[in-house]
């Protein structure tokens, strides 16, 4: 019998969980997708693998059974995707590196600079993924390295180097009331609606709306943006408000837009993550070294 390791990947989710919300928000995907893709499994292999109750989840008998062997295939499967396509990395000299928005701000080609003259026979070959992703390709082992915004989900699972910190700042549409301010208090903010990032982002979106002021008060979401155009675009149509990195003024300045600096938030930080057991070996770690010296400078 043939199965889609998506599908292992889901259960597994889910078994650790105990919870479909959270193994949704963990895996990037709608709960109602992950719902489909459990009963797929239990179709295919012809039992019932949880009990469902208001409670959770809760494996049945065949469902442990599966639990236990189930991390150690897809262990097995992403170590032999990693080998392939560092393989193929290594015999093209091609250091895949991940982004989201503006990576490193303008340092991002210095660092690539940086690299090219520790390694004049290799390439970085720059991905660029919207917000359904915040690690930039990490989680599904599309890149090498990337450069990300912590903390994104599943951080724990990969070695970050930080390179820099910088404020939040928030885009607000011109005509707001608050965008006549120098700079604005966030509680001043905290009944705007939001324009946020998907909901299966997890922490990424919760951090991006302000969760993290641990002020008992959970977010108003006006608008759903998957990338910058869809951001800017809810902004500007007066959907919502938005969190946003102070490089985003710099980067994004767009009509009908008002970026000011938000005062009671802890700033966004910039690193460089890539798995603890990569494949590419001494070419990512001189990528890793390329960005320390380029913010060291």
């Amino acid at each position: 019998m043939d199965i889609d390791t998506r599908l292992l990947r889901s259960f597994t989710a889910v078994a650790e969980e105990g919870n479909l919300t959270r193994a949704a928000q963990r895996l990037f995907v709608a709960q109602p997708t992950l719902t489909k893709q459990i009963r797929q499994l239990e179709t295919l292999l012809g039992v019932p693998l949880f009990t469902r109750s208001r409670a959770g989840m809760r494996l049945t008998a065949a469902g442990r059974a599966l639990a236990d062997e189930a991390a150690g295939v897809l262990a097995c499967w992403d170590r032999a995707v990693r080998e392939t396509r560092g393989a193929a990395g290594r015999e093209a000299r091609v250091l895949r590196v991940g982004f989201v928005a503006s990576a490193a701000n303008e340092s991002t080609q210095a660092i690539v600079a940086e690299f090219a003259r520790r390694r004049p026979d290799w390439r970085v070959l720059l991905r660029h993924t919207d917000w359904t992703d915040p690690s930039a390709g990490l989680a599904d082992g599309a890149v090498d390295a990337a450069l990300v915004r912590v903390p994104f989900p599943g951080h724990d699972a990969f070695r970050v180097e930080e390179l820099l910190t910088e404020p939040r700042w928030v885009a607000l549409w011109d005509a707001h009331p608050l965008a006549a301010l120098d700079e604005i208090p966030f509680d001043r903010l905290r009944d705007e609606p939001f324009v946020a990032a998907p909901p299966e982002t997890g922490t990424w979106r919760d951090f991006w709306v302000g969760d993290d002021a641990d002020d008992g008060r959970t977010a108003l979401i006006g608008a759903v943006a998957r990338n910058t155009d869809e951001w800017l675009a809810a902004i500007a149509g007066g959907h919502g408000i938005s969190l946003t990195p102070a490089a985003s003024a710099r980067f994004y300045p767009r009509p009908g837009i008002t970026y000011r600096p938000v005062t009671g938030l802890t700033p966004t930080r910039v690193g460089v993550a890539w798995p603890p057991s990569s494949t590419t070996g001494p070419a990512l770690q001189d990528f890793v070294r390329s960005c320390l010296t380029t913010f060291e400078r």
